[in-house]
């Protein structure tokens, strides 16, 4: 069963001026694909073959560096492109709301930790927030295309909202300035998913 890379829900250019139409082309149709098609590779002929991402990454043995990195790839993008929208966003609130105010204070604080994440992340990386069975959140940060599924990465839970901090996500628009576009990314936040997910996953 050969993953597919997902078609995006919006055209490239509809979160400018937050996230500019070139990255995302090239962000999507290279790099996200490049993962889709080695990850395919990897697992080729393997009893990996007919089993899906998530349950790949769960029971991932973590010294397989083809599938850790390119299993990531495609997972955490996939993930990415779902947590933004042009359009229609909403706005956290209800049970959601409600977790990341128990967790951190208030929205504020939450968006504070979680850019803080994504900022110190050193190198290329993901910010996430995850929440655990129950419902507490947590924020925190993974390395390269490492992400919470996988087994003895330091944050646990189910990722809900991730974050790309790879140079490659921002660096034709914003060059150096990782914080600014943090910034954007929360411009684009589709809260209506994420909330989506959030009920599925606690």
């Amino acid at each position: 069963m050969a993953f597919e890379l997902p078609k995006l829900k919006y055209d490239y250019d509809a979160l400018e001026p937050h996230i500019d139409a070139r990255t995302m082309e090239i962000h999507h149709s290279k790099h996200h694909n490049g993962y889709t098609t080695k990850l395919n590779a990897a697992i080729e002929g393997t009893d990996l073959d007919e089993k899906s991402i998530e349950d790949i990454l769960i029971n991932l043995d973590m010294s397989n560096s083809a599938v850790r990195n390119n299993g990531g790839g495609f997972y955490n993008h996939s993930l990415f492109w779902e947590a933004m929208n042009p359009e229609d966003r909403g706005y956290l609130s209800g049970e959601l709301k409600d977790a990341v105010e128990a967790e951190f204070g208030s929205k504020d604080a939450f968006i504070e930790a979680f850019s803080k994440a994504a900022t110190t992340q050193f190198g290329s990386g993901w910010a996430w927030l995850c929440v655990h069975k129950g419902g507490k959140v947590e924020v925190c940060s993974t390395p390269n295309q490492d992400n919470p599924l996988m087994p003895g990465v330091s944050c646990g839970g189910a990722p809900i909202l991730g974050l790309d901090v790879w140079e490659h996500a921002y660096y034709l628009n914003y060059q150096n300035r990782r914080p600014d576009y943090i910034a954007a990314f929360f411009k684009v936040i589709n809260w209506n998913e994420i909330e989506r997910r959030y009920a599925e996953a606690k």
